[in-house]
């Protein structure tokens, strides 16, 4: 029977091969050899093919019977191709690793027929930007514990290929607003203000192209949020060639599901953008907001994403980091007692600014 899993291996000397960032190219980590991804996925296109049909199965191992029914209905077991240990995942890994002899490890019925993404943007960032960010991200942080950067440990940090929907779609707006524009104007005797009132009205759709939402459910939605935007150009066709070496995972968040999202944003950008156009008024006032949604095309596209936790106290901070641009974010410790000393000192000054005020005022 073929093997469900591929391991991409380094047609010179065997060695496993990683995508990496720098070269954008497939490099073997004991030879240094270095491929183009379209080369690759060639070579592998058969063993690809064999390794989708072959489909995925329920491992009867004790492995898996170890877990309640309903964890072990959710879990899957391969062989490594490599070196034949078990390779225990859920039902939406898309790529690993083997735990045992380190190969990248990629299973292809992940992305058999609906299932194959159109589109990925491959990693641009390495590991090592990811922690030099972290630690850049802890500096300027006046609450942040001396000790939390000083002795902070990373716990874990992987590259993972994120999935994500991009929906095209446009806004059809309706929109009014009730604007005012005051005139003030000076006699010898007294000050005359006038005040116009005026019923604007807006209408117009709004188009847009590739409007994401995370498709896992996995994923801390406000994480993956904040990490964007991403350059839709250097989005390529979807080949598992640029897999090895990171973690994947197919959706498991419908577009149906998602849609609800894309459809917010879209929304709340059209009466933005709308809203951008009413100038002139002293004063503007939405009075009503109707927006309809039209949706198009939606595409699956994998998206670079580092992740990463360190523990603290007994509790783990998250990070993540854009893997094409490096924009960060996380969550990151509090230090109480810095921040009660710091409102104390802010209070304390601001009541002696208003003593001085009121000192001058009376005085």
């Amino acid at each position: 029977m073929p093997d469900q899993v591929t391991n991409y291996k380094c047609p010179a000397c065997g060695g496993p091969l990683h995508f990496d960032p720098e070269s954008q190219k497939l490099k073997c980590d004991f030879c240094g050899s270095v491929f183009e991804p379209a080369e690759i996925s060639e070579q592998y296109s058969e063993a690809n093919a064999a390794a989708a049909a072959a489909g995925t199965q329920l491992s009867e191992s004790n492995d898996v019977m170890q877990w309640s029914k309903e964890e072990a209905a959710h879990m899957r077991a391969y062989s490594c191709p490599s070196c034949g240990a078990q390779l225990i995942c859920d039902d939406n890994t898309a790529a690993t690793s083997c735990p045992y002899c380190g190969n990248p490890t990629v299973v292809p019925a992940q992305f058999d027929g609906a299932l194959r993404p159109d589109y990925i943007i491959p990693f641009k960032l390495k590991k090592e930007e990811a922690v030099n960010k972290l630690k850049s991200f802890y500096k300027g942080k006046p609450l942040l514990p001396r000790a939390f950067s000083e002795n902070n440990h990373i716990e874990e940090i992987k590259g993972v290929y994120v999935p994500f929907w991009l929906y095209d779609g446009a806004a059809a707006t309706d929109l009014s607003y009730h604007g005012t524009r005051v005139h003030t104007h000076t006699t010898r005797d007294e000050i005359i203000t006038t005040t116009e009132h005026f019923q604007i009205e807006r209408k117009g759709t709004v188009r847009f192209k590739m409007v994401p939402a995370d498709a896992s459910s996995k994923m801390p939605d406000e994480l993956m949020d904040a990490i964007e935007p991403f350059d839709y150009h250097d989005l390529v066709p979807f080949d598992m060639s640029y897999l090895p070496g990171y973690l994947a995972d197919k959706y498991d968040v419908s577009s149906e599901e998602d849609a609800k999202r894309a459809d917010t944003r879209m929304k709340n950008s059209a009466i933005a953008e709308i809203s951008a156009t009413v100038s002139g008024y002293t004063s503007v006032m939405p009075e009503t907001e109707h927006v309809h949604i039209v949706p198009e095309r939606v595409h699956y596209a994998f998206l670079p994403v580092w992740m990463l936790s360190t523990k603290w106290k007994d509790e783990i901070h998250i990070f993540a980091m854009n893997g094409q641009t490096g924009k960060f974010i996380g969550d990151l410790p509090v230090d109480y007692g810095r921040f009660w000393l710091w409102f104390f000192i802010i209070t304390a000054f601001l009541a002696a600014i208003l003593y001085i005020m009121l000192f001058v005022v009376m005085g």
